[in-house]
């Protein structure tokens, strides 16, 4: 009887620390950042930090929709996922997959809830450090707290403020362990794409489309 090829199985993803801390990522520094709407710009002589977080922190909530490939180091496929993410200040922050299969992640707070189907688990936060820092570090983002951000990762910003690319490497030893890095590329106050770089070589590009909100319409006359 021949014997078939061993088939490649994915890596197991079952440690506690390593699953909040991949939220953490994925979540707090895609979702979060890619909620901001174009806001009109001053003449500028240089682009820098300072400048796009100041940016960053003008819109307190928004709505998006994002289409996300991962690839998984064990695996040969592309992975594909798509739906809508969320962000209100100061603390809510909700991503919602709906294609391959609907799940929902929200962290409000200090509390991180994953839910799937009419399943959920609610955990601290802060019971992984790592992952706390890197959510503390995006709410610093969003009030415009560079010193908080500088304080967690080592920051680079290229560009300028019409197409621009900030690259985050976190600081912490503990954390490069399994996060290497987070792209953002962005237009003005638009973030368009974030590609998070895990490091056991997993790695995901996620772009994002916001949604506009209608323009309400004009009450009739009386």
């Amino acid at each position: 009887m021949p014997i078939r090829p061993a088939t490649k199985l994915p890596k197991p993803r079952t440690d506690h620390r390593a699953a909040l801390l991949r939220v953490a990522a994925s979540l707090a520094l895609a979702v979060v950042l890619a909620l901001v709407l174009p806001v009109p710009l001053r003449a500028q002589a240089a682009f820098d930090l300072t400048q796009l977080t100041q940016l960053l922190s003008q819109v307190k909530s928004g709505e998006a929709t994002f289409k996300e490939k991962r690839t998984v180091d064990m695996l040969e496929r592309t992975l594909e996922s798509s739906g809508r993410l969320s962000f209100a200040a100061p603390d809510t922050f909700v991503r919602e997959t709906l294609k391959p299969r609907q799940d929902k992640v929200a962290v409000v707070g200090n509390s991180v809830t994953m839910s799937m189907g009419s399943r959920s688990r609610t955990v601290p936060l802060d019971s992984v450090p790592e992952a706390a820092v890197i959510m503390e570090a995006i709410r610093g983002t969003l009030t415009g707290n560079r010193e908080l951000l500088e304080r967690h990762f080592n920051a680079a910003v290229s560009g300028n403020a019409q197409r621009w690319l900030l690259e985050l490497v976190p600081v912490e030893p503990r954390l490069r362990e399994l996060v290497k890095s987070v792209q953002l590329g962005g237009q003005q106050s638009l973030v368009r794409e974030v590609t998070v770089t895990m490091s056991d070589g997993d790695r995901s590009v996620m772009t994002i489309e916001p949604v506009v909100a209608p323009p309400k319409p004009a009450s009739a006359a009386g």
